[in-house]
């Protein structure tokens, strides 16, 4: 394949593997030679915990990445640049630097993000470089995916009807970059050194190995084929948090240490052999694209309701408000399935998907605060973190979104932990001083007699709060509280 720029600078940002990689590939197809480097960003470090699973995840898969390229040229040289910088004068600086005619990149969906390209691929023009990037962290993007008159989608199952007659072959096929991987050149010799350490970069270890979180592609794939084992029977086992149904992929996709394509590839072809399991799991797949064009078609979601009319929703304030989000945070509500939720969240960075509606309902229905509250305690705790879909998620539990749950459905916190933790498995792993309560009376222990409360060694009020709100009673002033939504305006999308 005959090169169009002598010197290329792959910019890996959330696409952190070597195989099936599309801007990898772009650039050693179109470059005599490619440098790759990756960049800390000093503006997004700056505003994180020094103690962040997420930057420790990035600098083990980091550590993968550095060694497979190696591996892929050949050269012991051609390693991964890792930088801490500000990535917008960074990538500038460093293509000059290396006398590149042209830097590659996948296509990043944030506001924050694209504008950083915008300013990127303006100071590149400047000095006679040019700026590729290509799609890979979705399936569809943007616009592809529109209604019959043009516009783009605000409802999921019209959306995802045409997401699966449109993806095709093409569209799921893979990067193979191994036949040009000796485009891949040697570093300078000042960079060549290893992944800087996290304290290196002012940060500390996490209990990510504790966990036992994989890091790296290895780490992804080897999820990845952990849950093909059991992905027949998704559709019944991914709403129970006690049960090992999902796939656990998320903070994977989030990091591009796995392959969206390879993913929906495989699950197209179980589904086409019957297997629900696979559908549903391809349908969360869908949706995973449908907020990303959400985000991309709707850019006012980051700050505000997808149904501007929500905005006017009176939500509490004040110190009581104050006091009820910081009770919600510990996982001090007296309400087991939220508390054991945030529990988890706070002490893994991971919170099981149908633990996030709850806990979503909760705070927003029964506290009646604020959903953007939530969706900024998500974004400091949730290891897979990812603007489009957190901000979808809050929008649905809020009924504010696209396709959300309509405004006077409210989940009952006792009943779904009734429904989806019946034995308590879940409850009793992050509530240990609630394990000796019975099956019946551990989703509700302020209903308990005295004696099994005496008899399981729980004091309410001193072992474990009682509930700070009444679930009737904050559902009838939810009711009150959506009133000025029941006849809203025109909303913004269209279902056809």
């Amino acid at each position: 394949m005959a090169a169009i720029f002598d010197t290329g600078l792959m910019w890996f940002r959330r696409d952190l593997r070597v195989n099936d990689n599309a801007a990898l590939h772009m650039a050693l197809s179109q470059c005599t030679q490619v440098h790759c480097v990756f960049v800390f960003e000093q503006a997004i470090l700056a505003s994180l915990p020094q103690a962040d699973r997420r930057v420790e995840f990035i600098r083990e898969s980091l550590v993968e990445l550095d060694s497979a390229l190696r591996q892929l040229s050949g050269k012991a040289g051609a390693g991964l640049i890792v930088r801490h910088a500000v990535a917008s004068s960074e990538i500038v600086d460093l293509a000059a630097t290396l006398k590149a005619h042209a830097v590659f990149a996948a296509r990043d969906y944030e506001p924050q993000a694209a504008a950083r390209d915008a300013q990127v691929q303006a100071a590149l023009a400047q000095a006679n470089c040019a700026f590729f990037t290509c799609k890979d962290q979705v399936i569809f993007e943007g616009r592809e995916i529109l209604t019959q008159s043009g516009t783009p989608y605000g409802v999921f199952t019209p959306y995802k009807n045409n997401w699966l007659s449109r993806v095709t072959p093409q569209d799921v096929r893979t990067h193979d970059s191994a036949p040009l991987a000796h485009r891949l050149s040697e570093r300078p010799d000042h960079d060549k050194r290893p992944v800087p350490s996290l304290s290196d970069i002012g940060f500390q270890s996490t209990n990510l190995s504790s966990l036992k979180i994989p890091t790296g592609e290895h780490g992804g794939q080897a999820l990845f084929e952990s849950f093909f084992e059991r992905m027949d029977d998704y559709h019944t086992t991914r709403d129970f948090p006690a049960v090992k149904g999902p796939s656990y992929l998320g903070v994977h996709l989030r990091f591009g240490t796995v392959s969206i394509r390879q993913l929906v590839h495989i699950a197209l072809q179980r589904q086409a052999t019957g297997s629900p399991g696979a559908a549903v799991w391809l349908s969360e797949l869908v949706w995973r694209d449908f907020y990303f064009a959400i985000l991309a078609n709707f850019p006012h979601v980051a700050s505000g309701a997808f149904k501007p009319d929500y905005d006017a929703i009176p939500w509490e304030n004040g110190p009581q408000a104050d006091a009820l989000f910081a009770a919600w945070c510990r996982g001090q509500t007296g309400y087991p399935l939220v508390d054991a939720a945030m529990a988890q969240i706070n002490q893994t960075g991971y919170m099981h998907n149908r633990l996030r509606m709850v806990v979503g309902s909760f705070l927003v229905k029964d506290l009646g605060l604020d959903w953007r509250w939530g969706e900024r305690y998500f974004a400091e705790k949730l290891n897979d973190f990812d603007l489009s879909a957190n901000n979808g998620g809050w929008q649905w539990v809020a009924s504010s979104g696209c396709d959300a749950q309509p405004y006077f459905r409210i989940f009952n916190p006792v009943s779904q932990s009734e429904k989806f933790d019946a034995s308590g498995k879940f409850i009793r792993r992050y509530l240990p001083q609630l394990a000796k309560l019975s099956n019946k009376t551990i989703h509700a222990p302020w209903l308990a007699k005295p004696l099994e409360l005496q008899a399981a060694g729980v004091a309410l009020g001193v072992d474990y709060p009682l509930p700070i709100v009444a679930h009737d009673e904050a559902r009838a002033k939810t009711l009150a509280r959506y009133a000025v939504v029941k006849k809203p305006s025109a909303l913004p999308g269209t279902t056809d």
